[in-house]
């Protein structure tokens, strides 16, 4: 769809495979609303003043990954060894920049080290002791492991280990992410996660993987995805997107649904925002809901959960 503004345009996620409908109360879903709505604010202010979209994706994932309701920094999930290790990737549109981080636990804002990546290094992809390494060296907030402890996640990760909590879409599917253009016609992406519940320590999915989970293309678009990483990272999902429309010349609406519902058909459950270069957002997912947002120019922060339409819950 299109926004009443093409001035500027944020949308982000909170991961696609939601807590089930069934047991989704009021009380909770009124708490996902809010964490969705801060974030949205946190990079809407940015833009609303000028900032760029690089600044204003970053600002809005640090906000998710503070919240300890999202997979990814506070709220990250536990391996199968109950440890913690998170991965994020941040890309500018306008100069195909990019940098992104695997297997760490330590800074208290993944989405930071990716930045830093990106500006403060001559890589893209750091991973391991030596991504802790760089940005100890870089002066970044860092956390012990009891920052990241969440009861909900330790108690996720001894319900999957018992064989109790298998069909749950939910836990293959944690990650945050924001997309936006500025007003200066720029685009960005960020992506962030703690990774899948009882993971092998060591795997990586596709948030950090730049054309996989995370891309920016100011000729094109700005895609995050969030969904069973293993097949977004098979078939570059994210550059898929962009493809279509550079390549094929379709709409971003179509792109996106089109990529979605493509990786439906081979087990690759999960969703993607995207925002195109003339401020046009898409928001598809093919599982059972996705936390996700958008706010244009209006100022009207707009969040979902499951197949609802979004809605103003700002105001009402």
């Amino acid at each position: 769809m299109n926004p009443t503004s093409t001035a500027f345009t944020l949308a982000l996620h909170g991961g696609a495979g939601t807590l089930a409908r069934a047991h989704m109360t009021p009380e909770k879903s009124a708490a996902y609303h809010a964490g969705l709505r801060r974030a949205l604010e946190a990079g809407r202010v940015l833009l609303a003043g000028g900032g760029s979209a690089l600044d204003a994706v970053t600002a809005a994932v640090m906000a998710l990954e503070d919240d300890p309701l999202f997979n990814a920094g506070r709220g990250a999930v536990f391996t199968r060894a109950g440890t913690h290790e998170m991965d994020a990737a941040l890309m500018d549109g306008q100069h195909h920049a990019a940098g992104a981080i695997a297997g760490i636990c330590g800074p208290r804002n993944p989405i930071l080290a990716a930045r830093a990546v990106l500006e403060q290094s001559a890589h893209v992809f750091l991973v391991g002791d030596g991504a802790l390494a760089f940005c100890r060296a870089q002066g970044l907030a860092m956390e012990d492991p009891c920052y990241f402890f969440t009861q909900p996640r330790w108690d996720a990760l001894q319900a999957t280990l018992a064989g109790t909590q298998d069909n749950d879409p939910a836990r293959k599917h944690g990650t945050v992410g924001a997309v936006a253009r500025d007003q200066h016609g720029h685009l960005a992406a960020a992506t962030s996660t703690g990774g899948m519940t009882a993971k092998a320590p060591g795997r990586v999915g596709d948030s950090p993987v730049i054309g996989a989970g995370t891309w920016a293309d100011d000729a094109s678009c700005a895609v995050s995805a969030t969904g069973h990483g293993e097949v977004f990272i098979r078939f570059a999902a994210a550059h898929d997107i962009a493809a279509r429309l550079l390549y094929a010349g379709q709409s971003l609406d179509t792109a996106a649904h089109g990529v979605v519902a493509e990786l439906a058909r081979v087990g690759g459950s999960g969703g993607v925002i995207a925002v195109d270069k003339n401020g046009a957002f898409a928001l598809p997912f093919n599982c059972e809901g996705m936390y996700r947002g958008v706010v244009t120019a209006d100022g009207a922060l707009r969040t979902a959960i499951f197949d609802e339409p979004l809605s103003n819950y700002a105001n009402g």
